[in-house]
């Protein structure tokens, strides 16, 4: 006991950050905070200047190998783990374990060559205008459906949960991107999906692993107890759901020149190259798609609200820039400006929108942390030593609150820190900087599509309707991979009145043109 305790005391007076006790390191700290975990990691962090190292385990041979987490949200050693050295830092083997059930050997639970295939394979896919043109379709369609949703609201004077709306939406979207197949989840009915539930289910039991020790949850898994039961079993239906679908799609793709039929899903997409491609392989390029591209989305968007809401000077200015563009697109006449949602073209012209979404995802990211495996030993650029075989966690919600990188009021809503001077482009920051879409080698894909489905999303939403938060409903911070919001947002939906934007928008437009006159 004696020698544990001269060891316990050299090994937490080396270890900066929450305090560290005998045997169980720093989980009493974290099991205490767990209401609040993001902005405990952030106040830790800004305490320590910006990097920590704890032991979720203070045994000898543990503490500072398996046990040893270091947490960091500084620019320079973010751009050191995903970019400068990017192979040192694997997603590793706790987390493909996690995540195997669910996500098989899919581009987000792999590594090495394995990953790098899938990644040059999908990266040709976005890259091409096609798949744009078919997210912009899938989204017209999703709108148009919300659009009745939140009409029926307005006129029966019933709340709605948004992000629950958001969560359907997106995963109509990413369905029929990933593998053109409509689950119609986001219709005035709300119906329940039997895939939509069984990939909630099998979502919510994977994540529950990261909470238990890996010995524990196998210990489960083999027993089937708890939990591992629910995913076995949402797994299953998942398997079968997909399965269908592709040889659906098969069958499909054979008989398409005779009927004209065309597809252009990612799941065609990947069906049709050379390569031939097991049915295994293609479910899981379809699954972590939509793992990627569904609760990402709707999350930013769900936050998104909650802030306009809470800034109308915002609100506003977005919808001035709104009004701008239809005006010059559709004319002065409103009820074209309701035909339709906006086109890309249109879409793509929303700079201020666009910086809106941005600010959001900085002081919301939707996957707020992340960690990596450390293959060998490293020295990270603010000198932290890094032992092989711990763990590296970076706290993307942390890197959009250091006011050393975003200022003394970095923990407020201004968009305006993504325009030019002028307030006429948008000027995207640096990569480690602004982490939400990831950076280095694995930075997202899917960026430009999650920006055109939530620039959509938002002006259709907005030019509609004016939301207002239901009295005594608190919004607050799930505890979970996706930051969710706990009690869903819960909004009145009213008629949008935009005869005082237009009013104002004219009335600078002719003050424009009588300076000119006075000018020539």
């Amino acid at each position: 006991i004696t020698a544990y305790l001269i060891w316990f005391t050299f090994i937490s007076r080396s270890l900066k950050g929450p305090r560290v006790w005998a045997l169980l390191g720093s989980l009493p700290g974290l099991i205490d905070n767990c209401d609040r975990m993001h902005d405990w990691i952030c106040d830790n962090l800004r305490a320590c200047g910006g990097t920590y190292q704890t032991c979720i385990c203070a045994i000898p041979f543990l503490a500072k190998k398996q046990g040893l987490v270091t947490v960091t949200c500084d620019p320079r050693n973010l751009e050191h783990i995903l970019k400068t050295r990017f192979d040192n830092y694997p997603k590793g083997p706790t987390w493909h374990a996690v995540f195997h059930d669910l996500l098989g050997d899919g581009i987000f639970n792999t590594d090495g060559d394995t990953w790098l295939f899938q990644r040059k394979t999908a990266a040709l896919e976005f890259t091409t205008r096609t798949l744009r043109q078919a997210m912009a379709r899938w989204v017209s369609r999703a709108i148009n459906r919300l659009c009745l949703i939140l009409e029926k609201a307005e006129n029966q004077v019933e709340p709605v949960d948004l992000q629950d709306l958001m969560l359907r939406l997106t995963f109509d979207n990413i369905c029929g991107l990933a593998f053109g197949r409509d689950p119609q989840t986001c219709v005035s009915s709300l119906p329940d999906n039997r895939f939509a539930t069984a990939f909630d289910r099998a979502t919510e039991a994977t994540l529950q692993r990261f909470i238990l020790p890996e010995v524990l949850w196998k210990v489960k898994k083999w027993l089937r107890l708890g939990m591992e039961v629910s995913l076995s079993r949402s797994l299953a239906h998942v398997d079968d759901h997909l399965s269908n679908v592709i040889e659906k799609r098969k069958v499909e793709l054979l008989t398409q020149q005779k009927d004209g039929t065309l597809h252009d899903d990612l799941l065609t997409r990947f069906m049709r190259k050379k390569e031939s491609y097991s049915d295994k392989f293609l479910q899981q390029v379809a699954l972590n798609f939509i793992l990627a591209g569904r609760d990402t989305s709707s999350v930013a968007l769900s936050w998104f609200f909650w802030l306009v809401i809470q800034n109308p000077k915002v609100e506003e200015k977005i919808l001035r820039e709104i009004c701008t563009i239809l005006m010059e697109t559709r004319g002065d006449d409103m009820a074209k400006w309701l035909d339709e949602p906006l086109d890309f073209e249109e879409v793509d012209r929303l700079v201020y929108l666009k910086a809106a979404l941005s600010e959001t995802l900085r002081l919301y990211p939707s996957v707020p942390e992340d960690s990596k495996h450390v293959v060998a030993d490293d020295v990270l650029p603010d000198g932290t030593f890094v032992p092989a075989g711990s763990s590296v966690t970076y706290s993307i919600y942390s890197a959009g609150r250091l006011k050393s990188t975003w200022g003394e009021d970095c923990m407020e809503f201004r968009p305006e820190r993504w325009l030019s001077l002028d307030g006429t482009k948008f000027i995207m920051h640096d990569s480690f900087k602004f982490v939400a879409f990831n950076a280095g080698p694995r930075i997202c894909l899917g960026k430009d599509l999650a920006y055109l489905q939530m620039k959509s999303i938002a002006a259709a939403v907005l030019l509609r309707h004016r939301l207002v938060l239901v009295p005594g409903h608190q919004v607050e911070q799930k505890m979970s991979l996706t930051l969710f919001m706990k009690n869903g947002l819960k909004v009145n939906v009213h008629e949008r009145d935009l005869r005082g934007v237009i009013t104002s928008i004219k009335k600078e437009r002719e003050e424009d043109v009588d300076l000119r006159s006075n000018e020539s």
